[in-house]
């Protein structure tokens, strides 16, 4: 099945592009978009109080699987080259926990909480898809969150898939050139995402983004 992702990420990059906006802003100025919540969330976020978050905690399990091949399309649920070889699991789990401070950091209502993330893909690009035809920051978490005085569930394991464009050519450079590194897209992405979610009634509702996305779910 792998060889068939690639082989389609290949074949069909250039309908992917034509379909993907390539529309190049700050993630920290893109709309939210609102969508219907997850069956069995504790409570949807059109009934969540007013919050103020007082702590988060993202984990990253050690079961996830990290590749370093530099493929179109390498199987791996960590795929992650913008920092210096090294720990990938600390990497993504300092890039949660970064996008999860900021996302959360301008809401001040009255009812404190706890949030609790556990990352369960985190697919960027490799060094061969962002050199040329780009692709889908494929990424994948669940949220948790608790009353801080009481413990009682508010969201339960909520999965929010976040997936985003991810640049390649030109258009990769141009980007970087702008301080639009990968890393500054995806934390302020997910910054918007969570806050969403804790903000927007019925939360986030993840992009279409063409063809290399629906793949990515094969």
């Amino acid at each position: 099945m792998t060889i068939l992702k690639a082989l389609a990420a290949l074949g069909f990059a250039a309908i992917v592009s034509a379909c993907s906006a390539p529309v190049d802003t700050a993630s920290r100025a893109a709309p939210f978009v609102t969508g219907a919540a997850t069956p069995g969330d504790a409570t949807q976020a059109s009934q969540l109080p007013d919050l103020r978050v007082e702590k988060i905690t993202v984990s990253v399990p050690r079961s996830l699987k990290v590749s370093e091949a530099n493929r179109y399309y390498p199987s791996g649920d960590i795929v992650w080259r913008e920092d210096p070889m090294g720990d990938r699991h600390m990497q993504v789990k300092a890039i949660f926990e970064t996008a999860m401070q900021r996302g959360t950091a301008a809401l001040e209502g009255s009812t404190p909480v706890t949030l609790h993330v556990d990352v369960m893909r985190f697919h960027a690009l490799t060094e061969k898809t962002r050199y040329t035809v780009g692709g889908i920051h494929s990424l994948t978490f669940a949220m948790t969150l608790r009353d801080a005085r009481t413990g009682a569930v508010l969201v339960d394991h909520k999965v929010v898939k976040a997936d985003l464009q991810g640049f390649g050519g030109q258009m990769a450079i141009d980007a970087m050139a702008r301080g639009q590194t990968q890393k500054v897209r995806i934390t302020g992405h997910l910054a918007n995402v969570i806050r969403s979610e804790l903000q927007d009634p019925g939360g986030y509702r993840n992009a279409k983004l063409g063809l290399i996305q629906t793949l990515n779910k094969i």
